[in-house]
């Protein structure tokens, strides 16, 4: 009783081998090899490259609304104050900050004074949003009180106003100077609103990264934007940091039962959904399209193999006569395909971490190399472009990379398999 060889003997990785190491005079397909294996690397190496771009961008985008404001806002309903005024300040805003507090899963919660107004300096005039904040609030916020880039002592805000980056180029001012802060919602006279104007020296300027928060914000003491806004004993909303923000809406519904009836959320995926969606639908759309560039790299394979088994027709009668099984064909030209379909993901995986992880100097020499200004911050609201480099991306884009490789392999490998010994040698 003749004794059966386990499936992928030495012998059949052997003969592979030599299929794939072959001249092209010895009918191998060497040249085509080449060609499918770079083809698989560079379709990989894209896929985890903008894989890494994508979610370096969501961590980048979600890291400053989450590090320069708050996860969940809560604001009292319209209703009429004691001028008779539609209104939605919140007069206890302290007894809703500590209830607020008490909730489990809830880091602060605290009383903040929004405004729309108009900055200006000796030369120019800009809108700015204020943000009136107690001391210890500002400082609990990582990218205003401790951002990659500022300018003189947050500790100084006290004595003046703490301003974006952007504002600051706006206005032509630096630390020391000073600018006039306009509130349109003045005092009433007979002659109609006359608005409110005061001056602030700028103390502190920073840099959060974003350019949409740096180029509109300022920020001053919550008692002194009560003052000056004439909002004394009330704030405009509660802002309420949580231990877990990507669960924000989990915890929303605990918070506004504690805030009371009267007041309204909005997380920050409320504010950010649209974007956040539509991040989403990107990260589809371009799997779905990479995907099928792998697919296509993935074809090269087929070729290559179909003329492989064409050229290799006498070999695989020779082998079928001497006693190879219809299983042990398939699987030589199988791992014929297969080694092609590894070896270019794992250049590919390669490539494609690599350049994930030296993106900025990458980067910068592709700025340097167009003469700069390819990306704009105005525009892509990042000051530079991101990339974050996670397993479950490389894992999905070399799952992908092999189940195609080694799927399309198995059709020419079974043609091979199939070959009629007695057709093959006809005309030996």
């Amino acid at each position: 009783m003749t004794k059966r060889t386990p499936p992928f003997a030495g012998f059949e990785w052997l003969i592979a081998w030599r299929y794939l190491n072959s001249k092209r005079s010895d009918g191998g397909v060497s040249v085509m090899t080449l060609i499918s294996l770079a083809g698989i690397a560079i379709a990989v190496f894209a896929l985890i490259a903008t894989l890494a771009v994508r979610s370096g961008y969501r961590a980048e985008f979600v890291g400053t609304i989450l590090g320069a404001s708050a996860h969940l806002s809560v604001t009292a309903d319209l209703h009429t104050n004691q001028d008779g005024r539609p209104s939605t300040a919140i007069a206890e805003y302290e007894d809703v900050a500590e209830r607020i507090k008490a909730v489990e899963g809830v880091a602060s919660a605290a009383p903040i004074i929004k405004a729309q107004l108009l900055a200006s300096s000796e030369l120019r005039n800009s809108g700015v949003q204020l943000y009136g904040m107690r001391f210890e609030d500002f400082d609990a916020l990582p990218l205003i009180a401790n951002p990659d880039s500022s300018e003189g002592d947050h500790f100084d805000i006290a004595h003046g106003v703490a301003i974006g980056s952007g504002v600051a180029r706006a206005l032509a001012v630096g630390v020391g100077d000073e600018i006039r802060l306009v509130s349109p919602d003045g005092v009433r006279t007979a002659f109609g609103t006359a608005p409110r104007i005061n001056a602030y020296e700028v103390v502190y300027i920073f840099g959060a990264g974003r350019y949409d928060i740096d180029r509109v914000r300022v920020y001053m003491t919550f008692s002194e934007a009560q003052y000056f806004l004439d909002r004394e004993g009330s704030a405009d909303e509660i802002e309420v940091f949580v231990e877990d923000p990507e669960s924000v809406e989990l915890l929303a519904p605990a918070v506004l039962e504690a805030a009371g009836p009267e007041y309204v959320g909005w997380s920050w995926k409320d504010s950010s959904g649209a974007f956040l969606r539509a991040l989403e639908t990107e990260d589809n759309v371009m799997f779905v399209i990479l995907s099928i560039l792998v697919l296509i790299a993935a074809s090269n394979i087929v070729s290559g193999l179909v003329m492989l088994v064409k050229n290799k027709g006498r070999d695989i009668g020779i082998l079928r006569t001497i006693g190879l099984s219809e299983g042990a064909v398939l699987r030589i030209f199988f791992i014929c395909g297969a080694s092609v379909g590894l070896v270019g993901t794992a250049i590919g995986v390669a490539m494609g971490c690599l350049f994930a992880i030296y993106i900025d100097p990458i980067f910068a020499f592709v700025n340097y190399a167009f003469g700069g200004g390819v990306w704009d911050p105005e525009i892509r609201l990042l000051p530079t472009l991101p990339a974050k480099l996670e397993m479950e991306d490389v894992l999905s884009a070399v799952g992908l990379s092999l189940f195609l490789s080694f799927g399309i392999t198995l059709f020419p490998a079974r043609r091979a398999a199939r070959m009629n010994p007695i057709e093959a040698l006809r005309y030996e």
